[in-house]
């Protein structure tokens, strides 16, 4: 049989890149690759215990379908939780807990957006997003990144250059893949420019709640009196990944418009995760919790930079993010970025090339993303002496 893929996928080919990405798990590989949480950080004890509550005293509840806009209990508890403590959220805005902060973007943009539309992304930004956009058929424009979040000269040229752009994609707080925090000028400054030029925010923030250093930042959706910020949170980087609990705050009417498309999508997020949330939020302390992530990943990223500092300082520089769970590593322009990353892989050390973060993979880069959450502090000092000798051997 010959089969017809529709026409945002036929074109869409393996690349060099891709293949790499493979290895990120595989038996036997540093894993510097992963984007994975800690597994020290997940409170399984508690999560057993919640979830033998909720089976033994209401498993119909987390059994049973569920409205799609989420469990009740959880959205209210979440809206006066973001209200409080982030200022997010005005009486104009309402929230949609979702199949983790990755179907935020997807149902944003099915909700906003026509094959052919333009969106504005940070320059190298997350793969996972830059691919739900690519699947909807948009157009990418890049702005290229700074120590303090995007260039907003490009950004206010690239907005110049494209007048109809459905909205601004962000991650102003440990940038994936960068690292980068977006200063608070640039922050406002943003919120600004797209305000007189009538262009939406997606505020992505999955990794706010681990910050492990330097002072906290208000959000952009914080500012936002006007109703032109999506902000897009997530339960996978403070409590588990795999129980795909996210949420969108944004004005109703693209909540709206997002919990249709949903309903074509998933019908209605995994309603055990959802009660799992809501029980953990108001029945055990949840700030402890998030402290005691805060230190996991501070002593594990302070402990991957410092041997960044014995085996490579001085000759690639690197990222010295305050939170997150990456570090953004660059090679001297004499380097072949790819031929270098080849090189980690033939002596079983998974980096993300930068090419796949880019708006083309075959956009020029001379840098990789490494991450510090996932591998054992043993293989955190066999990874990075192998990049140290990987080094010797490129660098001259």
């Amino acid at each position: 049989m010959n089969y017809s893929f529709a026409q945002r996928v036929s074109s869409l080919k393996p690349s060099a890149i891709r293949e790499i990405l493979k290895f990120t798990s595989a038996p036997g590989y540093i894993p510097f690759a992963a984007g994975n949480p800690s597994p020290e950080a997940f409170p399984t004890t508690i999560i057993s215990e919640i979830s033998n509550n909720i089976l033994t005293n209401r498993p119909i509840d987390a059994l049973q379908y569920s409205i799609t806009e989420g469990y009740a209990p959880l959205r209210d508890h979440l809206t006066n939780y973001m209200k409080t403590k982030h200022d997010i959220g005005r009486d104009f805005d309402q929230i949609l807990i979702c199949s983790g902060a990755q179907q935020v973007m997807n149902l944003a943009t099915m909700a906003l957006c026509d094959p052919g539309d333009v969106i504005i992304c940070e320059n190298p930004s997350f793969i996972g997003s830059l691919n739900a956009f690519r699947c909807m058929e948009q157009k990418l424009v890049g702005v290229d990144m700074e120590e303090d979040g995007m260039n907003l000269e490009m950004l206010e040229k690239c907005i110049k250059e494209n007048p109809s752009c459905k909205f601004i994609y962000t991650i102003p707080n440990f940038q994936n893949p960068s690292g980068i925090t977006m200063s608070l000028e640039k922050r406002k400054k943003l919120y600004r420019l797209a305000k007189e030029n009538n262009i939406l925010i997606l505020e992505d923030n999955p990794y706010g709640d681990i910050r492990i250093g330097g002072e906290n930042l208000p959000s952009i959706k914080s500012f936002d009196q006007d109703g032109i910020v999506i902000y897009a949170g997530t339960f996978s980087k403070v409590l588990a990944p795999g129980i795909r609990v996210g949420y969108a705050i944004a004005p109703r009417q693209i909540i709206s418009k997002m919990v249709v498309c949903k309903q074509t999508s998933d019908v209605h997020t995994n309603i055990w995760g959802q009660l799992l949330c809501h029980e953990f939020m108001t029945k055990y302390d949840y700030e402890a919790h998030l402290e005691n992530n805060r230190n996991i990943y501070r002593e594990k990223a302070n402990h991957m930079l410092d041997l960044l500092d014995k085996y490579i300082g001085g000759r690639i520089s690197f990222t010295r993010p305050e939170g997150g769970l990456f570090i953004w590593c660059t090679l001297p322009d004499s380097v072949d970025m790819l031929d270098f990353c080849k090189a980690l892989l033939d002596k079983k050390v998974a980096v993300v090339p930068g090419n796949a973060f880019t708006m083309k993979d075959t956009d020029k880069t001379q840098s990789f993303r490494i991450n510090f959450s996932t591998p054992t502090n043993e293989q955190l000092e066999l990874g990075c002496k192998i990049l140290g000798e990987t080094a010797d051997i490129f660098i001259k």
